[in-house]
């Protein structure tokens, strides 16, 4: 189950992780951001997650675990549509308010790369799943909403796959997802939290910034 977790989550957690790159340079084009401020959210979700799973089947490098051409398939089909700043703050939590802006980039930048590392070998584990999507439930003017679907695999029963969206004047971003009923903004804020509880802020960016370096050394890179 832990592997099918990392398999749905990749197409949106590596967005996540990569995006926070991408606002620092603008990479979104120009192009892309006047479409998607016309985009319905689940118009939206729905392209880019199909278009993500479509090219991961079809890409051998993928499929053999490139993680180059992971990233290049999240930073040109999934990144420009996620506020990972956002995410990050929401899982720091009250704690956020207290720190500096050095510590604020110091932490985006090493959740950036943990997520990166967790779930950069998912993709390459695409092989027959689909994804179906239910109607949205939402009412003109709503800020935030959610996207609801679910994940069919050829063998066992289909896992739900949710994502909170909120719009912004370049149009909806994704900025939480839920897998089989968890939330992932809740999931890494007590995980925050502890380490904050156990070295401060400081403790909670050098603890990571090791284990990345740990995940670093693994992966060769």
């Amino acid at each position: 189950m832990k592997l099918i977790k990392q398999l749905i989550l990749a197409s949106a957690t590596l967005a996540l992780a990569a995006s926070a790159n991408a606002s620092a340079n603008g990479a979104a084009a120009p192009a892309a951001r006047a479409s998607a401020s016309a985009e319905a959210p689940d118009a939206l979700v729905k392209r880019i997650s199909l278009d993500v799973i479509e090219s991961a089947k079809a890409d051998k490098q993928i499929q053999a675990g490139d993680q180059k051409r992971v990233m290049d398939l999240v930073e040109t089909k999934i990144l420009p549509y996620v506020d990972f700043n956002r995410m990050t703050q929401l899982a720091a939590g009250r704690h956020w308010r207290s720190a500096t802006p050095e510590q604020k980039k110091a932490l985006a930048r090493e959740f950036r790369t943990l997520l990166i590392f967790t779930y950069s070998g998912a993709l390459s584990q695409i092989k027959n799943q689909s994804v179906e999507f239910r109607p949205m439930n939402a009412q003109p003017g709503d800020q935030e909403v959610e996207v609801r679907s679910q994940v069919v695999q050829p063998r066992g029963e289909p896992i739900m796959l949710n994502y909170r969206l909120a719009k912004t004047p370049a149009g909806w971003k994704i900025f939480d997802i839920n897998v089989l009923g968890a939330w992932l903004v809740e999931t890494y804020k007590g995980n925050f939290n502890a380490g904050i509880s156990k070295g401060g802020f400081d403790g909670l960016i050098k603890s990571m910034a090791e284990r990345n370096a740990a995940l670093a050394a693994k992966s060769g890179k």
